[in-house]
C-alpha cells in the first residue's frame, strides 16, 4: 500500500513532505470509502484508478499488472502459450481452420482443414468484425471452450468441447530457402532462446556457406532484450557496439558484441514495418549503423524504452520505464512522446537530426528505424478485396480438395483450375470483366496455390508461396544479389 499511495498523490500535490502527501491521500480515500453513494471496492480503486492514473501521466508504456495480468506476463516470458493447436484464417464473420497440429486438442477432437467455426461459447461469429473475432479467439484459449463447426459436405453442424493445453512456441516462425542460395527467416518475437533458434536455423540451411539471409522482423513487437543482443552478435564483429542505455537513475552503459562471438559474414537484408518494435529495432539499428545489413520496408514503430519489471505485493507487478535505448551512432530508438507528461525529458528523447553509419552514410534519427529502401506490401485490387472478403479462396480450396483429396508439395495451379475457380466465383455473383481478370490473374493463381497448400500440405508451405510473391522480399533478394556482385 505504501508504494501506491505517494504515487497517486504526486499527481495532485506539489513536491514536498512525503508524509503530508500520504496523509492527504488517506484522508481523501477515507472520505470516499465512507460517504460515496456506492460501495468502493478497494482493489478496483487502486488497480484500476490510482495506480494507472499515475502511470498514464508518465508515459504510454509504464503499466501496472494486477495478479492475473502479472501471471500472463510471466507466462509470455516463459514463451508458453495456452491453445488448441489449430491455425485459422480469420475474415469478417468467418473463421476457417487451415491446419491442426499433431497431438493437440484440435487434432485429437477430429477438427480438420476446411472446417468452419460458426460459434464459440454460444456466440455466433457471422456478425463479428475481424478485430472482434481475434479478441474472442484469444479469450477462448484461456479455458475450456464449446465450438460449433460446419464441415463441408455435412449438412449437420458438429459440436466440440476443447480444453486448452500449454504449448511451447518458437520465435523463429518460418525458415526456408529462397532463390540463389539465400535463406529466409521470419522471427515473430524475441524470447530467451531466439538467438540460438536463429543460429540453429541458419546452420540447418547451410551455415556460413549461404549466399545471404533475409531476416524478416515485420510485425515483431520485441521481447527479451538479451535475445536481441544475441541476434545482433550473429552478424556483427566482436567488440562492435550494439546499443547504449541511458537513464536518469543509472550510469550510461554501452553493450558490445562479446569478444568470443563468431559471426557470419554473408550479406543480410532486414525487413521492417510499422509494427517492428523494441528488441527488433535494436537489431535493425545496430546492423544499419555498422553497414552490416540493408534495411528494407517501412519505418519501424519507435519503442526504445527500457522496461524494468518490479514484483509487488499481492502477486501484482509494475513495468516502469527507467531508461532509453540508443543505436551505435547515437540515435534514440524511442519516438517522441506527447508533451504534458510528468517525465518531460521523455517527450524530447528523439530528434530529427542526422547521424552517420560507420562508412559515413547518413541515417536519420528522431525515433524508430528508417529503412534504407522503402518498399510497401502488396495492395489488393478491387477484385482482390471482394474475393478475400467473401472467403472464396479457402472455400474453393476446401471444395477442390474434397474431390482431389491430395496434392503434392510442388503443386501448381493449372489453367483448368483457374477456369474452375472463375466458374466458382460466378456462382457467388462475382463476375469480373476480362481486363480485370487478366490484370489480377497471376495474383489469383498464387493465392489459390497458397490456400490449397495451406489445407492439403501445411500452412508453412502456403506461407512460402505468399513470401515468394511479397514485393518486400523480392526487393531484398535483388539487393542481396547486388551485394554479391
Amino acid at each position: 500500500m505504501l508504494f501506491w499511495v505517494p504515487a497517486f498523490l504526486l499527481l495532485a500535490a506539489p513536491a514536498g513532505d512525503l508524509e503530508e502527501n500520504v496523509k492527504r491521500f488517506i484522508d481523501v480515500f477515507a472520505l470516499v470509502e465512507e460517504h460515496a453513494a456506492d460501495p468502493v471496492p478497494v482493489d478496483k480503486a487502486f488497480y484500476e484508478g490510482a495506480i494507472p492514473g499515475l502511470l498514464k501521466r508518465l508515459d504510454p508504456h509504464s503499466v501496472f499488472f494486477d495478479p492475473a495480468q502479472f501471471e500472463q506476463l510471466q507466462e509470455l516470458e516463459r514463451s508458453v502459450r495456452k491453445g488448441f493447436g489449430s491455425v485459422v484464417s480469420v475474415l469478417p464473420g468467418r473463421v476457417i481452420v487451415l491446419q491442426t497440429l499433431p497431438g493437440t486438442p484440435s487434432a485429437r477432437s477430429g477438427i480438420g482443414p476446411g472446417d468452419e467455426i460458426v460459434a464459440i461459447n454460444d456466440i455466433a461469429l457471422d456478425r463479428l468484425e475481424t478485430e472482434q473475432l481475434v479478441a474472442l479467439l484469444a479469450q477462448s484459449r484461456q479455458k475450456q471452450v464449446h465450438l460449433v463447426v460446419r464441415r463441408p459436405g455435412n449438412a449437420r453442424l458438429l459440436e466440440f468441447v476443447l480444453t486448452p493445453e500449454e504449448m511451447q512456441s518458437n520465435s523463429v516462425e518460418r525458415t526456408f530457402m529462397l532463390d540463389g542460395g539465400i535463406a529466409y527467416l521470419r522471427v515473430a518475437s524475441f524470447d530467451a532462446s531466439t538467438g540460438k533458434e536463429i543460429r540453429d536455423a541458419i546452420e540447418r540451411m547451410g551455415g556460413a556457406a549461404l549466399k545471404g539471409v533475409v531476416l524478416d522482423l515485420r510485425n515483431n513487437t520485441g521481447g527479451v532484450m538479451t535475445a536481441a543482443l544475441d541476434t545482433a552478435s550473429l552478424f556483427l564483429k566482436p567488440g562492435q557496439k550494439i546499443l547504449s542505455i541511458r537513464g536518469r537513475a543509472s550510469e550510461a552503459k554501452d553493450i558490445d558484441v562479446p569478444a568470443t562471438a563468431t559471426p557470419y559474414s554473408f550479406p543480410v537484408a532486414v525487413l521492417i514495418n510499422g509494427k517492428t518494435a523494441s528488441s527488433s529495432e535494436i537489431v535493425a539499428g545496430a546492423l544499419q549503423d555498422h553497414d552490416r545489413g540493408i534495411i528494407i520496408g517501412e519505418p519501424s514503430f519507435g519503442k526504445g524504452l527500457v522496461q524494468s519489471v518490479y514484483p509487488l505485493s499481492g502477486n501484482s507487478g509494475l513495468a516502469l520505464t527507467t531508461a532509453f535505448y540508443y543505436t551505435p551512432s547515437g540515435r534514440s530508438i524511442q519516438k517522441p512522446l506527447r508533451t504534458g507528461q510528468l517525465g518531460e525529458s521523455i517527450a524530447s528523447s528523439g530528434s530529427p537530426q542526422e547521424y552517420a553509419t560507420d562508412s559515413g552514410r547518413k541515417v536519420s534519427g528522431g525515433g524508430g528505424i528508417q529503412p534504407d529502401i522503402v518498399v510497401y506490401p502488396e495492395v489488393n485490387s478491387r477484385l482482390g478485396v471482394v474475393i478475400e472478403a467473401t472467403a472464396s479462396f479457402p472455400s474453393f480450396a476446401t471444395q477442390y480438395l474434397q474431390r482431389v483429396r491430395k496434392v503434392p508439395e510442388d503443386f501448381e495451379v493449372t489453367p483448368e483450375i483457374l477456369d474452375e475457380f472463375q466458374f466458382f466465383l460466378s456462382q457467388r455473383n462475382i463476375r469480373p470483366g476480362i481486363a480485370e481478370w487478366s490484370r489480377d490473374r497471376d495474383w489469383i493463381q498464387s493465392r489459390l496455390k497458397q490456400e490449397i497448400l495451406n489445407q492439403a500440405v501445411s500452412v508453412e508451405k502456403g506461407d512460402e508461396v505468399e513470401v515468394r510473391r511479397d514485393p518486400v522480399v523480392r526487393r531484398a533478394l535483388a539487393e542481396l544479389a547486388k551485394a554479391r556482385e
